[in-house]
């Protein structure tokens, strides 16, 4: 079977079938946007890195139990090109998934999947609740507070910045500039522009 290059339209509106969610909605903008962002940095195919981040999490809201497992299914069913599925489903390595991040693509995704929320989260306590004054010391700051942010995973983060071979620092910068880039639509533009 030949699959075609799935186009944004096609990958956002497969996210909107099957998410209703508003934050579910926004941690996939916020990612698409992160992944545009490394992939233009790195000089990789931004369109591609975009629609993988877009529908990393395709399944996360009506299939939690099968997180990955069913994305998989759901974008081979679709026929979309077997890297692209990979790479969805190499985000949750050693959590849902058994398929490690091998490409740079995935290595980024698996890295910053779980850092789009701590920026979110940072961003959400301050008094313009905007991303775009947000800074690597301020996500720095919040990460060594283990309450704050419970949820999210640091030593996935830690573990995705090594494979990578980047300094922490250096990811978080990056992925803050890619997440404002996209501000307005992840609804982080607050009140501070």
């Amino acid at each position: 079977m030949n699959s075609k290059i799935p186009t944004r339209e096609e990958a956002y509106q497969l996210l909107t079938e099957y998410n209703q969610s508003e934050s579910l909605i926004k941690h996939a903008l916020a990612v698409e946007g992160v992944m545009r962002y490394f992939a233009r940095k790195r000089g990789e195919d931004e369109e591609k890195w975009g629609v993988i981040g877009l529908v990393h999490d395709l399944d996360y809201e009506k299939f939690p139990e099968e997180h990955c497992r069913k994305s998989e299914e759901i974008l081979r069913e679709k026929g979309w090109p077997e890297e692209y599925i990979r790479a969805v489903v190499s985000h949750g390595w050693g959590i849902c998934s058994e398929v490690e991040p091998q490409t740079e693509l995935e290595k980024v995704l698996y890295a910053i999947d779980e850092l789009t929320g701590l920026v979110v989260t940072t961003a959400l306590v301050r008094p313009s609740k905007s991303i775009m004054d947000v800074t690597v010391k301020s996500v720095k700051n919040k990460w060594k507070d283990k309450r704050f942010a419970a949820g999210v995973n640091r030593s996935l983060i830690e573990k995705g910045a090594e494979r990578l071979g980047m300094e922490l620092s250096e990811m978080i910068a990056d992925t803050i500039a890619g997440m404002q880039e996209v501000a307005e639509q992840i609804g982080l533009r607050g009140n501070s522009a």
